[in-house]
């Protein structure tokens, strides 16, 4: 089985998603797969070569850029797509790629929240992770707060509204977001990483911080912050038969759990590197723990997921009240750290990340995806009217 890995892609998490694909290629290519890197660069075109599967070609100055024209870019052949992903390399007598599996590694716009599976599906080839709809839902943080409160899950009070709605009448969207409790924070609607994110603590400083989230976004989410806070993390795999991990609790020192310390300070907590950030398990007790992880559960059977996703929450470790936060569908790095504390080792979980995209694939050829009709006989020379 050949599987292609994509990444990179035109959003602000193009950078992760590299780091994201190195960390399944390598993992791939130990349990002995043949393994195909599919790099879309910031411009949105294709290139396959086993150079895109080395980090050095993005972090080695002597190595070029992968935006070079020497490098091989290729386009999908939707002639031969079916069942498989093929391409062919743009130059005559090109080479022709063949895909039997897709393993998503893209974070963001284009990539995590639905997109490209939406490509998988109409080609009817296998992929890990999350559908359509629950990839789409999850990467809309509006979205999935409202599927938390649909469900009686407990999240923070929020308040959503669109660059429209910002640029024709700002008072009215101050007024709405200052009947929250403060401080809030103010989140690009589809974005991650903790890009654009930031803690506001009076309105003075309102205008400032939307107009940060709306320069990566058309909507934003406002939402009441959590005193005393523990940031905590559950990841769950499974497609009915669910497994959750241990719990993480991730530190921080600067009002929120931001980009730079996600993957940048001290090799990055999001990384799984940045030991003095990360602790796992969670330091709360064992029941809360049992009703987070079954919360977690319950979030991604609300949602819909599949494969693997990441639920994160936040705890007020003096009340013990915890709040759904969001929903990534393809945890950043697998979050490969956490799953090897609650024992599955990285080449293990992969095992059973393809074994899902497998299962998943099979049972959809047995849903029928056409109906008999005698709509079109009916009409036989009959004209259409106006």
């Amino acid at each position: 089985m050949k599987i292609g890995v994509f990444f990179g892609s035109r959003n602000p998490e193009h950078d992760i998603s590299i780091i994201t694909a190195q960390l399944i290629i390598n993992g791939l290519y130990g349990l002995g797969h043949e393994v195909v890197p599919i790099y879309i660069n910031k411009s949105g075109q294709w290139m396959i070569g086993e150079v895109f599967g080395k980090l050095a070609t993005f972090t080695d100055a002597n190595s070029g850029t992968p935006n070079d024209i020497s490098y091989s870019k290729y386009y999908q052949d939707l002639e031969k797509s079916h069942g498989k992903l093929v391409f062919k390399q743009k130059k005559l007598a090109g080479k022709e790629v063949t895909i039997d599996l897709a393993f998503p590694a893209l974070h963001g716009a284009y990539g995590e929240d639905g997109t490209i599976q939406g490509i998988f599906e109409m080609l009817d080839v296998p992929y890990v992770g999350c559908d359509v709809p629950s990839s789409a839902v999850s990467m809309n943080k509006s979205l999935t707060k409202q599927i938390f409160t649909a469900n009686d899950i407990s999240t923070t009070k929020f308040y959503t509204f669109s660059k429209k709605d910002w640029n024709e009448n700002k008072k009215k969207v101050v007024d709405e977001i200052s009947k929250l409790k403060w401080p809030i924070f103010i989140k690009p609607v589809h974005l991650g990483s903790s890009i654009g994110i930031a803690k506001v603590n009076k309105e003075s400083e309102l205008e400032d911080k939307i107009n940060v989230a709306l320069y990566y976004d058309e909507e934003v989410l406002a939402e009441e912050a959590v005193e005393n806070l523990m940031d905590v993390t559950c990841c769950v795999i499974g497609n009915e038969d669910l497994t959750a991990s241990e719990l993480q609790e991730s530190i921080f020192s600067k009002g929120l759990f931001d980009f730079d310390q996600k993957y940048l300070d001290n090799g990055g907590a999001q990384l799984g590197k940045a030991q003095s950030s990360i602790v796992i398990p969670a330091r709360i007790d064992n029941k809360l723990t049992l009703q987070i992880k079954n919360t977690a559960k319950d979030v991604y059977r609300a949602l819909g997921c599949s494969g693997i996703a990441r639920i994160d929450f936040l705890l007020d470790t003096k009340t013990k009240k915890y709040f759904a936060n969001e929903v990534n569908p393809l945890p950043g790095t697998l979050y490969h750290h956490l799953w090897e504390k609650s024992g599955v080792p990285l080449d293990t979980l992969l095992k059973k990340l393809i074994g899902f995209a497998l299962d998943k694939a099979e049972n959809k050829k047995k849903i029928s995806s056409t109906f008999s009709s005698s709509v079109l006989t009916n009409l036989g020379s009959k004209k259409l009217s106006k």
